[in-house]
């Protein structure tokens, strides 16, 4: 297997994600003795990519017009884009990409790259749909982090074209930078479970702050609202996109958070004590197995 300290990584996008990739490569693989490997990065701003030169956390820096320059070294490249906007970046540089290379993404829809990837990539490139489940609500380079990674889950879809040693290769990158976890799924089921575990509820915490008819009612917080709506603060293109992407899913779980909703709201209607005192009870029991789970088998 080849050794991670001896590749060469690229990033396409530096911004909070792809910058906190790239710290995390630059901390914990390539800080290794002997370690021969580089960092390249391409973004369509440049500041970030100065910024980033100017830390020591990239090699070699590279704008959009020159990213086919870029790519032919990398070894293992990831595509930090929104999700289509990673679709069509694979359209337009296949040609460029190195022979045995693995290339990946960080998007959180995958049914179209399930659908799309055998028309697009080469043979002997093989692309590996991943999600890494950490980050921050705020963008840019500026704000990334390698700690975001720590003791968090990276979702793997691999498919039937991938390379066995490559998605061991991968796995090892992946614990290297920091996840403790690693889920094996499809494309299909990750887009149902992300579908609740994330996209649900950053349209809960963006319904919650909507509904606010007093400006000044966080005055009485007590952090209730606060911890609530931590994810409100959002990428509002990204998350369009998100939502959009995956609406079907996404709205049986919209379909079902309203049904509860109008369950407890008839209860608390009616002074159905028994009935609002049975589904709080129920809904802390759930909550507390929900909590237990550590680590998470193949679906």
């Amino acid at each position: 297997m080849r050794k991670l300290k001896d590749l060469n990584y690229g990033i396409v996008g530096l911004g909070i994600m792809g910058g906190s990739i790239a710290k995390a490569i630059r901390q914990n693989i390539l800080n290794q003795n002997g370690a021969t490997g580089k960092i390249f990065a391409c973004n369509r701003s440049t500041a970030c990519l100065a910024q980033a030169k100017s830390e020591g956390v990239v090699d070699q820096t590279f704008t959009s017009d020159q990213v086919q320059n870029m790519i032919v070294d990398c070894d293992i490249l990831y595509v930090c884009l929104y999700p289509h906007a990673t679709l069509d970046f694979l359209k337009n540089y296949k040609q460029f990409f190195k022979p045995n290379s693995i290339v990946t993404d960080i998007s959180g829809v995958k049914g179209i790259f399930s659908k799309e990837l055998p028309n697009i990539l080469r043979d002997d490139v093989d692309f590996i749909i991943g999600h890494p489940m950490a980050g921050g609500e705020k963008e840019g380079y500026a704000n990334s982090n390698a700690a975001f990674f720590v003791n968090h889950n990276y979702i793997l879809c691999p498919e039937k074209f991938n390379k066995s040693e490559n998605i061991e290769l991968m796995k090892q990158f992946i614990t290297e930078i920091g996840f403790s976890r690693i889920t094996e799924t499809t494309c299909d089921i990750h887009d149902y479970k992300i579908g609740f575990t994330s996209q649900l509820c950053h349209v809960i915490a963006s319904a919650l702050v909507e509904s606010a008819q007093d400006s000044e009612i966080t005055a009485f917080g007590g952090g209730s609202f606060e911890d609530l709506t931590r994810i409100a603060m959002i990428n509002a293109p990204l998350w369009t996109e998100l939502f959009i992407s995956n609406k079907e899913k996404l709205c049986q779980h919209i379909d079902n958070f309203q049904n509860m909703m109008t369950e407890f709201k008839n209860a608390i209607l009616n002074e159905d004590a028994e009935k609002l005192q049975s589904l709080l009870e129920d809904t802390r029991e759930k909550r507390l197995k929900m909590g237990s789970i550590r680590t998470v088998k193949k679906d």
